[in-house]
């Protein structure tokens, strides 16, 4: 009998077969993940009776036992003095202070209306598809907290001839930074050299008016000093100089404009904020709750990333004297705990103003926590540009940009996106961290849930659990959706090869 073998290869792909029904779905997603092995089922079946287990009496507390409407603490409170579910009632009755702390109330219409222009505005840039990207800019870092600082105080402010001159200082530096950067400018024609010296006179005179003491005079309606006068006319020299020579150079350009925006969102600061608009006075003591947590995180955030943006790149200059000025600031701040930032704001800030300006405790605490986040914002973005190749700054070496040019345009977006994660994770701990405000006597959001528990008419066993858990809510919500949005940002701005 003879033996046959039929040999056969396939000319054609076969289709795979289906991965096995045990695998798939749902039962094999929770299969492989929680059931792989007999230790991973005993922990999987014990953890998940422990979450049912929290999970059940922490709904029956949060809702099935609780009260959620009552005029005072007898409302919340169990026969025999035992522990009942949350006191909700308590949170409905202070919700106004939580809020807007003691603001008047029939002053409140004003927070709620910056609370809405705050999200149109932030929606305005947060969503890709709105247009008029650089109107919302413009608006919200530029308008809104000039128009928020006059609403919620009233306006009608009382400038110093020190602050006067501090701030025309700024827009001629600000001035000298944006003329210098064109290339046939720079800093080696005279007048620019003449406007450079002048900003640093006005800068060491400013510095000086601290130690020195002198009788005050009135100058356009202004009280100077000699030396605030001699800082303020030596800025008012340096911005007309760093104008006339830029007006030179961009004659026909179409951007001559840009030249006269500083000054004149000086002259229109002081215009705003000295004008009376018929607002009454509310003085930043009664401030507190939300209102006030959201003004020292967002002013904190708004300053904190630029200046940090400014300090990395000190730290990676190639000047001895700017590496090592920005070294110090940065290992001082990062090595001093916040709390202690607080009360060195507090207590002594004001020694080291000119004579004349004058910080109330809210802009002092604001003050501190700026500098305090700018610090670790600094190492942050000095993480993403040296992830930058080199190839990048030669590049733009060879293009013949200036130093500015170079970071604006090519470095500076690749790193900022590069450190997206460790920016938001910063806003994060800043906001956090607007908490301690209340140890210089400021009632934040959580300060003022806290001064609530002391009120006789809501001492229950459970109102500070209620007030805490809502508190950790409020500020869960506003942290966890800048989480999301910062993945969001991310995964939007991704350029590189996917697989």
């Amino acid at each position: 009998m003879e033996e046959q073998v039929f040999q056969y290869v396939s000319k054609d792909q076969k289709a795979a077969l289906p991965p096995p029904t045990s695998e798939v779905g749902a039962f094999g997603i929770v299969r492989r993940n929680l059931f792989a092995t007999p230790v991973d089922s005993i922990l999987s079946i014990a953890a998940g009776l422990f979450v049912l287990w929290a999970a059940w009496n922490i709904f029956q507390w949060a809702f099935i036992d609780a009260v959620f409407s009552g005029d005072d603490r007898e409302a919340c409170l169990v026969e025999g003095g035992g522990h009942g579910g949350a006191c909700w009632a308590f949170v409905e009755a202070k919700f106004g202070q939580f809020i807007y702390g003691t603001y008047p109330f029939d002053e409140r219409w004003r927070v709620d209306f910056l609370f809405v222009a705050l999200v149109l505005l932030v929606a305005g840039i947060a969503i890709p598809k709105l247009p008029y990207k650089r109107l919302n800019a413009v608006l919200l870092f530029g308008v809104f907290p000039v128009v928020a600082l006059v609403l919620l105080t009233g306006g009608r402010f009382d400038f110093a001839g020190g602050e006067l001159a501090l701030l025309f200082l700024i827009a001629a530096a600000v001035t000298i930074s944006d003329v210098s950067s064109e290339p046939q400018v720079g800093t080696h024609r005279m007048p620019v050299k003449i406007a450079i010296g002048a900003a640093l006179l006005s800068l060491v005179a400013i510095l000086l008016s601290n130690f020195v003491s002198a009788r005050s005079f009135e100058f356009l309606d202004f009280r100077f000093t000699l030396l605030s006068l001699i800082s303020f006319l030596a800025a008012v020299v340096a911005l007309a100089l760093v104008v006339f020579v830029g007006f030179m150079a961009r004659r026909g350009e179409g951007n001559v404009a840009r030249l006269f925006f500083p000054a004149a969102a000086v002259i229109l600061f002081l215009f705003l904020m000295s004008t009376n608009f018929g607002l009454p006075q509310v003085p930043t003591n009664f401030w507190g709750g939300l209102m006030l947590t959201l003004v020292v995180a967002l002013s904190g955030i708004g300053a904190s990333l630029p200046l940090g943006i400014l300090l990395a790149l000190g730290r990676r200059s190639d000047m001895p004297a700017v590496k090592l000025m920005s070294v110090v600031f940065i290992e001082f701040w990062r090595g001093v705990p916040l709390i202690t930032v607080l009360f060195m704001a507090n207590f002594m800030l004001p020694l080291f103003v000119p004579e004349g300006v004058t910080f109330n405790q809210l802009l002092r605490a604001c003050v501190g926590v700026a500098l305090f986040s700018a610090a670790y914002m600094a190492e942050v973005i000095r993480g993403g540009l040296q992830a930058i190749p080199k190839g990048q700054y030669e590049g733009a070496d060879a293009m013949a940009l200036t130093y500015w040019q170079k970071m604006r345009l090519i470095i500076l977006p690749q790193a900022l996106k590069l450190v997206i994660p460790g920016i938001v994770n910063t806003f994060i701990g800043l906001f956090k961290d607007t908490s301690l405000v209340y140890i210089i006597g400021l009632a934040d959001l959580l300060g003022t849930v806290r001064r609530g528990f002391n009120d006789p008419s809501w001492i229950t066993p459970s109102t500070p659990a209620t007030g805490l858990i809502f508190a950790a809510f409020v500020y869960w919500l506003f942290c966890f959706s800048m989480s999301r949005y910062s993945i969001y940002t991310e995964r939007r701005l991704d350029t590189g090869h996917r697989s």
